[in-house]
Protein backbone atom coordinates (compact mmCIF):
# COMPACT_ATOMS: atom_id res chain seq x y z
CA UNK A 1 0.00 0.00 0.00
CA UNK A 2 1.17 3.47 -0.43
CA UNK A 3 0.39 5.76 2.64
CA UNK A 4 -1.49 9.06 1.80
CA UNK A 5 -0.07 10.23 5.13
CA UNK A 6 -1.49 10.04 8.67
CA UNK A 7 -3.77 12.67 8.17
CA UNK A 8 -4.85 12.81 4.25
CA UNK A 9 -8.75 11.81 4.18
CA UNK A 10 -7.88 10.40 0.65
CA UNK A 11 -10.80 9.45 -1.10
CA UNK A 12 -11.48 7.28 -4.24
CA UNK A 13 -14.72 7.96 -6.75
CA UNK A 14 -14.95 5.30 -9.02
CA UNK A 15 -16.63 6.22 -12.49
CA UNK A 16 -18.22 4.11 -15.19
CA UNK A 17 -20.13 7.26 -17.55
CA UNK A 18 -18.32 10.74 -17.84
CA UNK A 19 -21.35 12.67 -17.02
CA UNK A 20 -20.55 11.52 -13.48
CA UNK A 21 -17.05 13.20 -12.60
CA UNK A 22 -17.69 16.72 -12.71
CA UNK A 23 -21.11 16.85 -10.13
CA UNK A 24 -19.35 14.68 -7.40
CA UNK A 25 -15.83 16.48 -7.81
CA UNK A 26 -17.66 20.06 -7.04
CA UNK A 27 -19.77 18.67 -4.20
CA UNK A 28 -16.57 17.53 -2.79
CA UNK A 29 -14.51 21.14 -3.36
CA UNK A 30 -17.60 23.43 -2.34
CA UNK A 31 -18.81 20.50 1.08
CA UNK A 32 -15.37 19.05 2.01
CA UNK A 33 -11.99 20.94 0.19
CA UNK A 34 -10.11 19.03 2.55
CA UNK A 35 -10.74 15.86 1.01
CA UNK A 36 -8.06 14.54 -1.53
CA UNK A 37 -9.70 13.49 -4.39
CA UNK A 38 -8.75 10.08 -6.93
CA UNK A 39 -11.16 9.71 -9.97
CA UNK A 40 -10.97 6.52 -11.43
CA UNK A 41 -12.74 6.10 -14.82
CA UNK A 42 -13.54 3.11 -16.88
CA UNK A 43 -15.91 3.84 -19.47
CA UNK A 44 -16.26 0.77 -20.85
CA UNK A 45 -18.24 -0.81 -17.91
CA UNK A 46 -21.52 0.10 -19.10
CA UNK A 47 -20.70 -0.72 -22.75
CA UNK A 48 -19.21 -4.14 -21.78
CA UNK A 49 -22.45 -4.55 -19.86
CA UNK A 50 -25.33 -3.85 -21.98
CA UNK A 51 -22.88 -5.87 -24.95
CA UNK A 52 -22.31 -8.94 -23.06
CA UNK A 53 -25.78 -9.92 -21.94
CA UNK A 54 -24.30 -11.55 -18.95
CA UNK A 55 -25.64 -9.08 -16.54
CA UNK A 56 -23.47 -8.52 -13.69
CA UNK A 57 -21.18 -12.28 -13.97
CA UNK A 58 -17.93 -13.19 -12.14
CA UNK A 59 -15.95 -11.35 -14.60
CA UNK A 60 -17.23 -8.50 -14.05
CA UNK A 61 -17.32 -8.71 -10.00
CA UNK A 62 -13.56 -9.03 -10.99
CA UNK A 63 -12.72 -6.00 -12.70
CA UNK A 64 -14.77 -4.26 -9.69
CA UNK A 65 -12.46 -6.30 -6.78
CA UNK A 66 -9.57 -4.98 -9.06
CA UNK A 67 -10.54 -1.12 -8.92
CA UNK A 68 -11.16 -1.46 -5.44
CA UNK A 69 -8.28 -3.10 -4.65
CA UNK A 70 -5.78 -0.38 -6.62
CA UNK A 71 -7.43 2.34 -5.05
CA UNK A 72 -7.52 1.22 -1.47
CA UNK A 73 -4.02 0.74 -2.40
CA UNK A 74 -3.17 4.04 -2.94
CA UNK A 75 -4.40 4.57 0.70
CA UNK A 76 -7.94 5.82 -0.26
CA UNK A 77 -9.94 5.87 2.93
CA UNK A 78 -13.19 5.53 1.29
CA UNK A 79 -15.05 4.70 -1.95
CA UNK A 80 -16.99 6.03 -3.74
CA UNK A 81 -18.73 4.71 -7.33
CA UNK A 82 -20.73 6.84 -8.86
CA UNK A 83 -22.63 4.28 -11.31
CA UNK A 84 -25.61 2.87 -9.91
CA UNK A 85 -26.34 -0.47 -12.85
CA UNK A 86 -23.71 -2.67 -10.74
CA UNK A 87 -25.24 -2.69 -7.15
CA UNK A 88 -23.85 -6.37 -6.38
CA UNK A 89 -20.60 -5.95 -7.79
CA UNK A 90 -20.51 -2.83 -5.23
CA UNK A 91 -21.55 -5.03 -2.45
CA UNK A 92 -19.28 -7.44 -2.51
CA UNK A 93 -16.52 -5.10 -2.50
CA UNK A 94 -17.44 -3.87 0.84
CA UNK A 95 -18.19 -6.76 2.09
CA UNK A 96 -14.56 -7.48 1.64
CA UNK A 97 -13.62 -4.05 3.16
CA UNK A 98 -15.30 -3.46 6.50
CA UNK A 99 -12.55 -1.33 7.78
CA UNK A 100 -13.48 0.95 5.72
CA UNK A 101 -16.50 3.10 3.91
CA UNK A 102 -17.54 1.72 0.57
CA UNK A 103 -20.44 3.40 -0.84
CA UNK A 104 -23.64 2.36 -3.99
CA UNK A 105 -23.86 6.15 -5.48
CA UNK A 106 -27.47 6.15 -4.36
CA UNK A 107 -27.21 4.65 -1.18
CA UNK A 108 -26.79 7.91 1.14
CA UNK A 109 -29.41 9.98 -0.81
CA UNK A 110 -32.20 7.17 -0.22
CA UNK A 111 -31.37 7.17 3.40
CA UNK A 112 -31.32 10.78 3.90
CA UNK A 113 -34.72 11.00 1.81
CA UNK A 114 -36.70 8.79 3.81
CA UNK A 115 -35.28 10.96 7.31
CA UNK A 116 -36.14 14.26 5.44
CA UNK A 117 -39.67 12.75 4.35
CA UNK A 118 -40.61 11.44 7.93
CA UNK A 119 -43.20 9.31 6.28
CA UNK A 120 -43.99 12.07 3.90
CA UNK A 121 -44.60 10.84 -0.16
CA UNK A 122 -40.81 10.85 -2.24
CA UNK A 123 -40.65 12.33 -5.25
CA UNK A 124 -37.80 10.30 -7.02
CA UNK A 125 -37.06 12.67 -10.59
CA UNK A 126 -34.76 10.45 -13.54
CA UNK A 127 -33.29 11.30 -16.53
CA UNK A 128 -32.07 8.18 -17.31
CA UNK A 129 -35.41 5.92 -17.52
CA UNK A 130 -33.67 2.01 -16.29
CA UNK A 131 -33.30 4.31 -13.10
CA UNK A 132 -37.04 4.14 -12.16
CA UNK A 133 -36.81 0.64 -12.33
CA UNK A 134 -33.92 -0.17 -10.87
CA UNK A 135 -33.75 2.20 -7.85
CA UNK A 136 -37.10 2.34 -6.38
CA UNK A 137 -36.18 -1.34 -4.56
CA UNK A 138 -33.38 0.29 -2.90
CA UNK A 139 -35.95 2.69 -0.59
CA UNK A 140 -36.80 0.26 2.35
CA UNK A 141 -40.11 -1.75 2.35
CA UNK A 142 -42.90 0.88 3.00
CA UNK A 143 -41.93 4.06 1.36
CA UNK A 144 -44.00 6.00 -0.20
CA UNK A 145 -42.46 6.92 -3.19
CA UNK A 146 -43.34 8.70 -6.63
CA UNK A 147 -41.20 8.27 -9.90
CA UNK A 148 -41.18 10.96 -12.62
CA UNK A 149 -38.64 10.78 -16.19
CA UNK A 150 -37.72 14.61 -16.76
CA UNK A 151 -38.22 13.25 -20.68
CA UNK A 152 -35.08 14.76 -22.82
CA UNK A 153 -33.14 16.21 -19.57
CA UNK A 154 -30.44 13.35 -20.92
CA UNK A 155 -30.77 14.39 -24.44
CA UNK A 156 -30.03 17.58 -23.64
CA UNK A 157 -27.46 17.13 -21.39
CA UNK A 158 -25.31 15.21 -23.86
CA UNK A 159 -25.83 18.05 -26.95
CA UNK A 160 -24.62 20.97 -24.60
CA UNK A 161 -28.18 22.35 -23.64
CA UNK A 162 -27.39 22.73 -19.77
CA UNK A 163 -30.71 25.27 -19.89
CA UNK A 164 -32.31 22.25 -21.40
CA UNK A 165 -31.75 19.72 -18.94
CA UNK A 166 -32.52 21.99 -16.22
CA UNK A 167 -35.73 23.10 -17.47
CA UNK A 168 -36.69 19.42 -17.90
CA UNK A 169 -36.07 18.65 -14.60
CA UNK A 170 -37.63 21.50 -12.79
CA UNK A 171 -40.92 20.40 -15.11
CA UNK A 172 -40.72 16.74 -13.77
CA UNK A 173 -40.22 18.33 -9.89
CA UNK A 174 -43.38 20.73 -9.89
CA UNK A 175 -45.51 17.33 -11.46
CA UNK A 176 -44.16 15.42 -8.28
CA UNK A 177 -45.39 18.42 -5.98
CA UNK A 178 -48.76 18.28 -7.88
CA UNK A 179 -48.63 14.38 -6.60
CA UNK A 180 -48.14 15.71 -2.87
CA UNK A 181 -44.27 15.16 -2.08
CA UNK A 182 -42.81 16.34 0.01
CA UNK A 183 -39.13 15.80 -0.77
CA UNK A 184 -37.52 15.70 -3.95
CA UNK A 185 -34.35 13.35 -4.92
CA UNK A 186 -32.68 13.66 -8.04
CA UNK A 187 -31.32 10.32 -9.10
CA UNK A 188 -28.35 10.42 -11.68
CA UNK A 189 -25.49 12.50 -10.33
CA UNK A 190 -25.37 14.56 -13.26
CA UNK A 191 -29.01 16.35 -12.05
CA UNK A 192 -26.99 17.83 -9.13
CA UNK A 193 -26.66 21.04 -11.00
CA UNK A 194 -30.66 21.80 -11.30
CA UNK A 195 -30.36 21.42 -7.81
CA UNK A 196 -31.05 24.96 -6.84
CA UNK A 197 -33.40 25.36 -9.95
CA UNK A 198 -35.28 22.77 -8.87
CA UNK A 199 -35.27 24.15 -4.97
CA UNK A 200 -36.31 27.65 -5.70
CA UNK A 201 -39.35 26.25 -8.83
CA UNK A 202 -40.98 24.05 -6.24
CA UNK A 203 -39.80 25.40 -2.45
CA UNK A 204 -39.73 21.93 -1.33
CA UNK A 205 -36.39 20.03 0.41
CA UNK A 206 -34.16 18.47 -2.90
CA UNK A 207 -31.45 16.15 -2.58
CA UNK A 208 -29.17 15.07 -5.01
CA UNK A 209 -26.43 12.02 -4.61
CA UNK A 210 -23.44 13.64 -4.66
CA UNK A 211 -24.79 16.07 -1.93
CA UNK A 212 -25.91 12.78 0.07
CA UNK A 213 -22.98 10.78 -0.49
CA UNK A 214 -20.50 13.71 0.84
CA UNK A 215 -22.69 14.04 3.69
CA UNK A 216 -22.49 10.05 4.46
CA UNK A 217 -19.09 9.93 3.96
CA UNK A 218 -17.46 12.81 5.95
CA UNK A 219 -19.65 11.27 8.84
CA UNK A 220 -18.33 8.10 8.65
CA UNK A 221 -14.88 8.81 8.28
CA UNK A 222 -14.59 11.58 10.48
CA UNK A 223 -17.17 9.35 13.13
Amino acid sequence: MFPAGKDTMRIALIHALAHSVAPINEELARAWPEAVRMNLMDDSLSADLARSGAGLDADMHRRFESLAAYAEGTGARGILFTCSAFGSCIEAVAARRPHMPVLKPNEAMVAEAVAVARGGRIGLVASFAPTLTSMPPEFPPGTELITCLAEGAMDALNRGDDAGHDARVVEAARWLVGQGCDVIALSQFSMARAQLAVHRAVGLPVLTTPGSAVRALRHRLER
